[in-house]
């Protein structure tokens, strides 16, 4: 069949073209896409993959199923997610399916651009009007929810909840410090919010990214200054707000290398630093920041088990907790794309989301 679809070109840039998509496999499943959201990982994609179908959070309808596929049928709603269990794998049979080491994977050869295959973005290609995911990926939608907010759930909002009940596991009356307000960030504050903790602090240098993290959840927040190094002053500001301590747990949601080690400046002795926006850049740490008895974490994905974790932020969805809806603040057609990526970069959203209605 044919799609329209978003195409990396591996030097940074992309254009949008029709594209073949095959028929489904064994244990595969054709999508329909309905929307895809927009995250700063889909512009790094630009310049690491040449011909690759971008994004990796999406949702839609099922329009055909591959032989063994009883998970979901034709007609289903469902949402995608990029963290795919084999379930057989050493690190699936130990609780981190999140770091599967045999991921199912579609073969390039079902897509297909002017002869040559295609491969797709997490293994998802979700900026696109139809594409191939193994049955893995595919969440079914039990929930009444827009296609435009059921597809953030894909990566952003798994990703900053799952940080927090995953891996900090965060208590009630605990203190929370979140460092870059953005669609992580906010999810990573509502996270803390549905979790009870009684301090929530959100810290950017944008007053209007400060302000959707007061609408989130955040009990506090903090105008931090760009040339303010490592945020060594907003630690001390922090700390003021914490009874001169620090907070029990920081999380780093901005992906700027020189904060990679911000957090731990920022929590007490024996507290959490979370980083959660995938720095893979060299960082320079003051090992100093370590004292006392403080942990570093870098998890992947919150932790997510995927059968585990979406039934649940669904539920969330549906009880009111969780708001999905109030942080799609800007939805673009498939063609808009680059206009997505500048406002994306220019703070205009809490979340972009192209739909291909």
């Amino acid at each position: 069949m044919k799609a329209r679809a978003a195409l990396a070109d591996g030097k940074g840039g992309f254009f949008i073209d029709d594209i073949d998509v095959g028929e489904p496999g064994p244990n595969e499943v054709l999508i329909q896409i309905k929307a895809s959201g927009v995250c700063h990982t889909d512009h790094k994609i630009l310049y690491r993959q040449s011909l690759c179908i971008m994004g990796h959070e999406g949702a839609g309808v099922v329009l055909k199923t591959g032989p063994g596929v009883r998970k979901v049928a034709a007609g289903d709603r469902v949402l995608l997610n990029w963290a795919m269990p084999c379930g057989e794998c050493y690190y699936c049979q130990n609780g981190l399916q999140n770091v599967c080491e045999a991921k199912p994977a579609v073969s390039p050869e079902r897509f297909n651009y002017k002869g040559r295959a295609l491969t797709t973005s997490f293994g998802l290609g979700t900026m696109s009007t139809a594409t191939i995911v193994p049955v893995q990926a595919v969440i079914k939608i039990d929930v009444e929810i827009p296609f435009t907010s059921a597809c953030t759930m894909g990566c952003c909002v798994m990703t900053g909840y799952g940080s927090v009940h995953n891996v900090a596991k965060v208590q009630a009356g605990q203190s929370v410090v979140v460092i870059g307000t953005g669609a992580v960030g906010l999810c990573t504050i509502q996270g803390a919010r549905i979790a009870g903790a009684a301090k929530i602090i959100g810290v950017d240098v944008k007053p209007n990214k400060l302000k959707m993290a007061e609408r989130f959840g955040a009990t506090h927040t903090l105008l931090a200054d760009r040339h303010d190094e490592g945020l060594a002053a907003a630690a001390i500001k922090i700390k003021a707000l914490t009874d001169g301590r620090g907070a029990d747990f920081a999380f780093e949601c901005t992906s700027v290398p020189a904060l990679g080690a911000a957090p731990l400046a920022m929590v007490r002795h024996g507290g959490m630093a979370v980083q959660i926006s995938g720095i893979e850049e060299k960082v320079k740490i003051d090992m100093e920041l370590f004292e006392w008895d403080k942990t570093y974490i870098n998890p992947l994905y919150g932790k997510c088990q995927p059968e585990r974790d979406f039934p649940k932020l669904l539920e969330l969805y549906s009880q009111k907790k969780l708001m999905l809806d109030e942080m799609v603040t800007g939805i673009y057609k498939l063609d808009q794309l680059k206009q997505a990526f500048d406002d994306m970069f220019q703070g205009v959203n809490a979340k972009a989301v192209l739909t291909m209605e």
